[in-house]
């Protein structure tokens, strides 16, 4: 298949000024990037009435909507389904050793060879890590992106979640749930006929409430190429991103090895405990001896806000 990718990271140059590439530091050791009305990469909006599925799939930072893709947004891409991530930042401190300006490019370097792996388009918003807020104006880019991607499924993070950018991000996507099919918010991008139908992500969280699946997918066979491409996030998984350390990817050959075999062991284990947790939702969709068989799975909830599929929608949607 055909990848469908915006443009390469080193536009950054033009997109984002002089400030994104240096990462010069203040005395705070905030990094200073130089922010843009305009992602730093942008992906190609898709044919228009081509029978496909449009997915798109938003993550607080470069490595969120790759995680909570991952296997599903495969077997999408394969249909011949438009995907889309979303990072809502740049990850421009997300490094234990690295910031600003090079680790932006860095990550949006690596989640598009995730991309380019699975199939898929992505797209990076030029917002610092750790500063996104549900503003007025960020609540419009949300509403543009989805309508401009004519989205059927919307999925992204709770709004219970340890990191404030996830909060947020879950937020403004509740946020946009009913906006998208308003005429006259944000006039200049044609207002959806239909309303999508948003999905949260699956998450360990269970106040002030757990998550609750409402549809599992099977991944095994694609499992393999979901890993190899997920492994392009040097930066996070290999290096540990901002909780890890020099001492977790030496440069030693035979050392890195062996870290490569435990970070893929690692995300294996996490689609295993998905097909494990949710067992009794894929016996739902696959059948009680299928869903016995399933190593590897993800699954999703459905939220309120947007429209409420049938179970025959839903197997449409998924069509697995």
């Amino acid at each position: 298949m055909k990848t469908k990718l915006g443009v390469s990271a080193l536009s950054l140059v033009a997109a984002c000024g002089l400030g994104v590439l240096l990462g010069s530091m203040t005395n705070e050791r905030r990094p200073e990037v130089a922010m843009a009305k305009e992602p730093v990469v942008q992906a190609p909006i898709p044919p228009a009435n081509d029978g496909k599925l449009r997915i798109i799939i938003f993550g607080a930072h470069p490595d969120d909507s790759e995680y909570t893709g991952a296997g599903v947004a495969v077997k999408w891409a394969r249909a011949g389904h438009h995907v889309k991530f979303v990072s809502t930042t740049n990850g421009d401190i997300g490094h234990w050793g690295q910031a600003g300006g090079p680790l932006a490019v860095r990550r949006i370097k690596e989640v598009e060879a995730v991309a380019k792996k699975m199939g898929v388009a992505v797209e990076v918003l030029d917002n610092h890590d750790g500063e996104i807020m549900p503003t007025m104006e960020n609540r419009r880019t949300f509403t543009r992106l989805i309508r401009q991607w004519n989205a059927d499924i919307v999925i992204g993070p709770r709004t219970n979640d340890y990191h404030p950018d996830h909060r947020y991000t879950g937020i403004l996507l509740q946020d946009s749930a009913f906006m998208v099919a308003v005429p006259f918010f944000c006039p200049e991008v044609p207002a959806l006929q239909k309303n999508p139908v948003f999905f949260y992500k699956s998450d360990r969280f269970q106040k002030p409430n757990p998550f609750t699946p409402d549809v599992a997918v099977g991944i095994d066979e694609v499992i393999e190429p979901t890993l190899d491409a997920l492994l392009e996030m040097v930066s996070q998984i290999h290096e540990g991103g901002a909780n890890g350390s020099a001492d977790l990817y030496p440069s030693d050959p035979a050392a890195r090895k062996k870290r490569d075999a435990q970070v893929r062991q690692s995300l294996a284990r996490r689609y295993a405990g998905g097909a494990t947790q949710y067992r009794d939702v894929l016996t739902k969709f696959y059948g009680a001896e299928k869903a016995k068989q399933i190593k590897y799975a993800q699954a999703f909830e459905i939220c309120e806000y947007g429209r409420r599929p049938s179970m025959d929608e839903l197997k449409k949607l998924f069509p697995f």
